[in-house]
C-alpha cells in the first residue's frame, strides 16, 4: 500500500497524525492534526500541551522499549462545542518517522460513556432512595401500644419469607396499604416491582383485562397487546386491596394462577409464567361471606396462609397523640407552617373520640386543623370532629301495624344504594353490605336495571 492510500484512509478514518523524530521534533504532519495543536511549536509538547511532562514515554517507545501509549478523552473546544480526543505516541520502527503521534476523534464514544456514568449513578440513587423507603417504611408503623409492637415484630417476621401469602385484615383506614409496603420494602423482593390494585375501585367488566392484560384484537378496543399487573409483579409483590370485591369468576382465575404460577392473556392460548408474593386485604369476614357462597372457600383457605389483624386506632391508647403528632409533622412541611403541637385540651378531644374512620380518619382531622389554625398549637376548637361522628346505637326499624312486604322494602334499600352512588355497582354494594354478586343477583331477582 503506498503513502498516497494510506493518507486517504487516514483521512477517512478521521485522524490526525504527526511523524515525530527522537527529539520530539514534528516532521509532517496532516490538517487534522493541525485542528487539536493549541500552539505552535516545533516539538510535539509545544503544540499539544498535554505531551508535557511524559518525555521518558515518549524515549522508551522510540527506543523500541514500549509499543504504544494513549492519552483518552482529551477536550477541545470546536465552534462552541466541546469535542474529545484520544492521543496515541505509536513506536512506528521507520528511520524516517521512528514515533508516530495520532489523534482520533472520540466524541460519541464519550458521549457513551456518559451516558453510562449517568445511568449508573441514577442507579445508585433508586437504590439509596429504595433503602430509604425502606427505612423510612419500616419506621413508618407508629405507636408503642401493646398491639402495634405485636404487629410490628409479626411483620419483621413475614417479611424475612417472601414467598408466603398474606392476608390483612381489619377495619377501614387501619392502614393495610401501609403493611403492605412495609412487608414488601423489608422482604428479598424489595428491589423487584411493588403492584397495588383496589377490586373494589375498577367495573368488573375491565378488571380481569387490568389483572391479566389481552392481546391485540381480544376485544373491539384492544387495538394493541398490553401486560397485566399479573405480568408487572413477576418477581415481586402484587398487592390486592378489597380482595372480598373481586368477583367469582376472577376469584377461580386467581386461584389457577396461584397453584399453577402461570396464566393466560385475554386472547392468548399461550401461558405465561409469573411468580409473585401476594398480599391481599379486606375490611369484610371472608369466612361470611365463604358461608353465604359469596366467597370461593378453596380461594379462601389459599389467601388465610398468613392473617394478620390491625388493631383499630381506638384500641390503641396514647398511641393516637404519637400518630396525630406525625401528620401535624407532615403537614407542617406540606402547607409551610410551623404549628408546634396540641394542647392539653385537644389530646383529650383526641384521645375521647372513638375514631370510626381510623387512621384515615385522622389524618383528615388533623389536615383540616393545620389548614384553619392561625395559633402556633392545634386547640380542642380546631379538631372539628362532631361532623364525622356516628350514631353510637344502630338504627331501629320498627315495623307498621298493617305490616310490609320485605322484598319492597329491598328493591327500594337497592334502587336507594345505586342513586346514591351514581349507579357504582360496587360502591352500592358497599354501602348495602353485600359483595358485588350478591347485588346482582338480587338486581336480577328484582329486574332491577340503572
Amino acid at each position: 500500500m503506498d503513502k498516497t492510500t494510506i493518507n486517504k484512509l487516514i483521512e477517512h478514518l478521521q485522524i490526525g497524525y504527526a511523524c515525530l523524530t527522537v527529539d520530539r521534533e514534528i516532521l509532517y504532519f496532516n490538517s487534522l492534526f493541525s485542528e487539536i495543536a493549541l500552539f505552535g511549536g516545533v516539538r510535539l509538547e509545544d503544540r499539544i500541551p498535554e505531551m508535557a511532562g511524559l518525555e521518558h514515554i515518549f524515549s522508551e517507545i522510540a527506543a523500541g522499549k514500549r509499543k504504544s501509549f494513549t492519552l483518552k478523552y482529551v477536550q477541545r473546544e470546536r465552534s462552541g462545542k466541546i469535542a474529545y480526543y484520544h492521543l496515541s505516541l505509536l513506536a512506528a520502527e521507520t528511520p524516517e518517522c521512528p514515533v508516530l503521534f495520532l489523534s482520533q476523534n472520540a466524541s460519541e464514544q464519550a458521549e457513551n460513556q456518559q451516558k453510562i456514568l449517568q445511568q449508573s449513578n441514577e442507579i445508585r440513587l433508586l437504590q439509596q432512595i429504595a433503602a430509604q423507603r425502606k427505612h423510612f417504611l419500616s419506621s413508618s408503623i407508629l405507636g408503642n401500644s401493646p398491639p402495634i409492637r405485636n404487629l410490628r415484630s409479626l411483620v419483621e417476621k413475614i417479611a424475612r419469607v417472601a414467598s408466603s401469602t398474606v392476608l390483612l385484615l381489619g377495619e377501614s383506614g387501619t392502614g393495610k396499604n401501609l403493611v403492605a409496603n412495609v412487608i414488601h420494602y423489608n422482604s428479598p423482593k424489595a428491589r423487584h416491582p411493588f403492584v397495588e390494585i383496589n377490586c373494589a375501585a375498577i367495573p368488573e367488566s375491565l378488571l380481569e383485562a387490568e389483572l391479566f392484560g389481552y392481546e391485540k384484537g381480544a376485544f373491539t378496543t384492544a387495538v394493541q397487546a398490553k401486560q397485566g399487573l399479573l405480568e408487572e409483579a413477576h418477581q415481586g409483590t402484587l398487592f390486592l386491596d378489597e380482595i372480598a370485591e373481586l368477583p367469582l369468576k376472577l376469584q377461580a382465575k386467581l386461584l389457577s394462577v396461584l397453584e399453577a404460577k402461570t396464566f393466560r392473556r385475554l386472547g392468548s392460548n399461550k401461558s405465561r409464567e409469573v411468580d409473585f408474593r401476594l398480599i391481599a386485604a379486606t375490611n369484610r369476614n371472608l369466612a361470611d361471606l365463604v358461608r353465604r357462597g359469596e366467597f370461593r372457600e378453596d380461594l379462601f383457605y389459599r389467601l388465610n396462609v398468613i392473617n394478620l389483624h390491625l388493631p383499630p386506632l381506638r384500641k390503641m391508647g396514647n398511641d393516637i397523640l404519637i400518630i396525630a403528632d406525625h401528620f401535624r409533622q407532615v403537614f407542617n412541611m406540606e402547607f409551610k407552617k410551623d404549628i408546634r403541637g396540641f394542647t392539653p385540651q385537644a389530646h383529650k378531644k383526641l384521645l375521647a373520640y372513638h375514631w370510626p374512620g381510623n387512621v384515615r380518619e385522622l389524618s383528615n382531622c388533623i389536615e383540616r386543623a393545620m389548614i384553619f389554625t392561625d395559633g402556633p398549637m392545634i386547640e380542642a376548637k380546631d379538631l372539628l370532629l362532631q361532623s364525622l361522628e356516628r350514631e353510637s346505637s344502630p338504627l331501629q326499624w320498627q315495623i307498621p301495624d298493617e305490616g310490609l312486604n320485605l322484598d319492597q322494602v329491598e328493591m327500594q334499600l337497592i334502587r336507594s344504594a345505586l342513586q346514591k352512588a351514581d349507579g357504582n355497582k360496587a360502591e352500592a354494594a358497599r354501602l348495602l353490605g353485600l359483595s358485588r354478586d350478591t347485588l346482582r343477583y338480587r338486581m336480577e331477582k328484582y329486574r332491577l336495571t340503572f
